[in-house]
């Protein structure tokens, strides 16, 4: 099965260097590493000499906006075009374990979207994070299930998604269609893949024994620095699907004035 590990970047230049090194590692190296790079040319540059070999797709903003669901299919193309039959996404901040492309490859099956666990790192120590270091800082995070090592638990649910760390076979992936490119900037648009997903049968399996870590980063709980791209992007997907995503932020931002929900129109705007 040939793999395509696929990371979209702007900026995080540490971040993406650990990803690699953790490439490095692997007990099964990619077959095809594609970095795609969103307006951020230095990327090119950053990650050449190094192992894996990164095959870098580059894609400008949309209208000042990181187009992740775009970013998505452009490395997906990419990967599939070069004969992928797995397609590996990571979020630039996950490094991962040295099992994670061994444990995906010994569950995929055409039919399954498929979730290892990430475990988030906690602040770097001096000198930065040490990849023999990684398994031991912090356990999986405790929102999503985390199966023994060779265990898959099927069955998932969708609304719990992440595109940290997911997995698919290139037939799968055709069957989803891809992410939808409507979605600019930040949030719903993993959620939208995964109901597409859903919609056409495809199964959310999470995966044990393909770990990965989430490098540490300052943010804000709830994003207040996303706060347009969440309305914007809840709203479309609740014409698509009917229904809100992120909740929980909404309501954390109704908690701060910052935004009100109106009942008679189902829909949530700034206040």
């Amino acid at each position: 099965m040939r793999t395509a590990v696929i990371t979209l970047a702007a900026g995080r230049h540490p971040h993406l260097l650990l990803q690699q090194d953790g490439l490095a590692r692997s007990t099964r190296p990619p077959d095809h590493y594609v970095i795609v790079s969103m307006s951020d040319p230095d990327i090119r540059h950053l990650v050449v000499d190094r192992n894996p070999i990164a095959d870098v797709v580059t894609l400008p903003r949309t209208d000042g906006h990181l187009p992740l669901a775009a970013a998505r299919n452009a490395g997906a193309a990419r990967a599939l075009g070069a004969g992928a039959d797995l397609l590996v996404f990571l979020d630039v901040d996950c490094v991962p374990g040295a099992s994670l492309l061994d444990g995906y490859v010994r569950a995929a099956q055409d039919g399954a979207l498929l979730c290892g666990t990430v475990a988030y790192l906690p602040p770097p120590p001096a000198g930065g994070y040490r990849l023999d270091d990684l398994a031991g800082m912090a356990p999986p995070h405790p929102a999503r299930p985390a199966p023994a090592d060779g265990r898959v638990v099927h069955g998932g649910d969708p609304r719990l998604f992440w595109s940290l760390s997911f997995a698919l076979t290139a037939g799968t992936w055709d069957r989803i269609g891809g992410f939808c490119e409507d979605y600019t900037g930040y949030g719903a648009e993993d959620t939208d893949f995964a109901s597409a997903a859903g919609r056409q049968g495809v199964d959310l399996w999470w995966v044990g024994g393909a770990p990965a870590y989430h490098q540490h980063h300052p943010t804000q709980r709830p994003p207040v620095q996303h706060i347009d791209d969440i309305l914007r992007n809840g709203a479309l997907y609740k014409a698509r699907w009917g229904n809100w995503p992120m909740e929980g932020w909404l309501r954390d931002f109704e908690t701060r004035g910052l935004v009100r929900y109106v009942p008679a129109t189902d829909t949530w705007c700034k206040r």
